[in-house]
């Protein structure tokens, strides 16, 4: 598998195993991938994740959280791609349907998301919507 973008896999990949309801998915390990998990399980929308490290780059063992039969995350979408990249102000930082979802952004900060961003009044480029 070629990974031209590691955000757009780190997706595909959550994606799909929510979708099979599979317990654990594995995502090639990066810092990037790190931040954007660590806002997933911080806003709920993944149980846990952890770094297994092997002889080249490592990967990240992500386990998935459901209610019942049916996956916390109903729904993921990359924003900003390699051929367009999507950068907002403090002021008009996007609500992910009405405040229910989450925008992760990379910002002067580092990966937060969209409501750390507007309290701390910084823009940044939007990776990805959750919800």
């Amino acid at each position: 598998m070629s990974l031209n973008d590691p955000i757009s896999n780190l997706l595909t990949i959550i994606r799909n195993g929510s979708q099979i309801r599979k317990e654990t998915v594995d995502i090639p390990g990066s810092k990037m991938a790190g931040n954007i998990l660590q806002i997933f399980k911080d806003n709920g929308y993944i149980e846990d994740f952890r770094f297994m490290k092997n002889n080249v780059q490592g990967t990240f063992k992500v386990y998935l959280k459901y209610d019942g039969k049916k996956s916390t995350i109903t729904g993921l979408k990359k924003i900003s791609k390699s051929g367009l990249r999507v950068y907002v102000e403090a002021s008009s930082i996007p609500k992910v349907l009405n405040g229910l979802g989450t925008a992760v952004m990379s910002t002067s900060k580092g990966v937060i998301s969209g409501r750390e961003a507007r309290k701390l009044n910084i823009g940044g480029e939007v990776l990805c919507h959750i919800w």
